[in-house]
């Protein structure tokens, strides 16, 4: 199983959405920026425009599972931020992985060799 380690930090979320790259999916959007520390973190953002509590917790959990099968292509060093969009709670978490792997790639933060 492959890890990652959760953002918590505001401050790393502003950093991300303010230096770091958007790639914009009708489901979500997907910020990236490159880390020093050679992990891959992520972190979920979903707002009350999205529902209740229910609704939330269920696209977080969606976004997590996606993520989880797309990490073992990603390269070491990145930071991510996914930001749900009302459109994900129609969505399954194996379509959700396809665009995922699109924008990782449009991103250029996939092994090569997995390509």
């Amino acid at each position: 199983m492959y890890c990652f380690e959760k953002l918590k930090l505001n401050k790393d979320f502003r950093r991300i959405y303010g230096r770091g790259s958007s790639f914009v999916n009708p489901a979500f959007v997907t910020y990236v920026l490159k880390n020093r520390n050679k992990t891959v973190r992520m972190g979920i953002t979903v707002s009350k425009k999205i529902g209740g509590a229910v609704e939330r917790n269920r696209a977080k959990r969606i976004i997590t599972a996606a993520f989880r099968e797309c990490a073992p292509q990603i390269v070491k060093g990145h930071d991510f931020v996914f930001v749900a969009r009302t459109r994900i709670l129609n969505c399954k978490s194996q379509d959700i992985a396809a665009d995922m792997l699109e924008n990782l790639k449009a991103a250029n933060v996939l092994n090569k060799t997995d390509e």
